[in-house]
């Protein structure tokens, strides 16, 4: 540790200055050691120093070369983000990062791919293995066949300071989904690189409104979502609204399972508190919704997400732990359809309401 624990304010600073004018100078040596005191410092440092640096050293991101330790760097601006830093203030070059990498790691397959034989796999993502003869097959320029197979190969460093981000700003998660999530599906359908956590926080809906019906008894009913990470919280929130509200029939969810999906503060420690399932979550036109997917899977149909609840084929339990410790997820009835409007919605379905029972019910 370079610098003591008592110094850590001066330290810190002191170090992200001399990592900022060892960039500006293009002084590689220079930069070098002022990014390790600036590692060293970060982990020795105050969280309110933290809030400080973590601006700055986003701020250097573009500045590093995309062959140096530029996820690393993203990293501890990240840190400083779980420390108070602001994420506005720190989410652009840490997503341009993002972004850039995935795009270039896409490439990298496409590239790999292009070399080789029909049944060539992709290689691991491991630096280990990257040679001269690894790089050639990408291309005659080094330093981009360089580029590419290191972002194949750091791509999922960046997933810390994104999320750090995304579980912390809805602004952000707006902002960027919208360009980073298509690539990021598309880089991890090749099934070598772990971008779960970083697809799911993209993909989170804030301030969504979604069209509910309910078949057994045709009641539809007009809810708004935000902060779910995955399908199990959207199961546990719907069942407490409509079950718990007295609008549908059920087993309400258990009040701590309530707490643990929807609680403001960041959940601390895994517990093992069991969800039960009320509902069969289906697509409009009757294919499964899966709890382990995300509300984002619901079509969306006449400008409105619609979600259809059955009768559970079989009972079902879950962990009732958030996917995302940092996002308290939020399921509020809006209002109840009228018996017409639940009708129309149901007509957009392929099974429509169960016609055993009375569809003008309204709650």
């Amino acid at each position: 540790m370079i610098f003591k624990r008592k110094q850590g304010a001066a330290g810190l600073d002191a170090a992200v200055a001399e990592l900022e004018q060892g960039v500006a100078a293009r002084d590689g040596a220079r930069t070098e050691r002022a990014f390790t005191a600036t590692i060293n410092a970060l982990q020795a440092a105050k969280d309110a120093e933290r809030v400080l640096a973590g601006p700055r050293l986003a701020a250097l991101i573009p500045a590093f070369p995309p062959t140096g330790p530029r996820p690393l760097l993203a990293m501890a601006a990240g840190f400083c983000v779980e420390s108070g830093a602001d994420p506005a203030a720190c989410a652009e070059p840490i997503f341009d990062g993002v972004h850039q990498d995935l795009l270039d790691a896409v490439e990298f397959a496409r590239r790999w791919s292009a070399a080789g034989g029909p049944e060539d796999e992709l290689p691991e993502p491991d630096k280990e293995i990257i040679d001269d003869t690894f790089l050639a097959r990408l291309g005659d320029d080094e330093y981009e066949a360089t580029r590419l197979a290191l972002a194949w190969c750091s791509v999922e460093e960046w997933q810390p300071p994104a999320l750090a981000v995304l579980c912390r700003s809805a602004a952000m998660r707006r902002r960027y989904a919208s360009v980073i999530l298509p690539v990021c599906r598309e880089l991890a359908a090749l099934e070598r690189h772990d971008l779960k956590c970083l697809a799911y926080a993209l993909a989170v809906l804030d301030d969504e409104p979604l069209v509910v019906l309910h078949r057994p008894t045709g009641a539809g009913f007009e809810v708004r979502i935000g902060g779910i990470g995955d399908n199990f919280q959207l199961h546990t929130l719907l069942a407490h609204v409509l079950v718990g509200g007295g609008h549908v029939p059920g087993t309400a969810p258990s009040a701590e399972s309530v707490r643990l999906a929807t609680e403001p503060g960041p959940a601390r420690a895994r517990t093992e508190v069991v969800a039960t399932g009320a509902f069969e979550l289906l697509a409009p036109d009757g294919e499964r919704i899966w709890n382990e997917g995300l509300p984002d899977d619901i079509p969306v149909v006449e400008g409105h997400r619609l979600l259809v609840l059955d009768k559970p084929l079989y009972q079902r339990s879950w962990n009732a732990d958030r996917f995302f410790p940092l996002l308290p997820g939020r399921a509020e009835l809006i209002r109840v359809l009228s018996a017409d409007e639940a009708r129309t919605w149901f007509g957009c379905t392929s099974s429509g309401a169960d016609t055993s029972v009375d569809t003008s019910r309204t709650s």
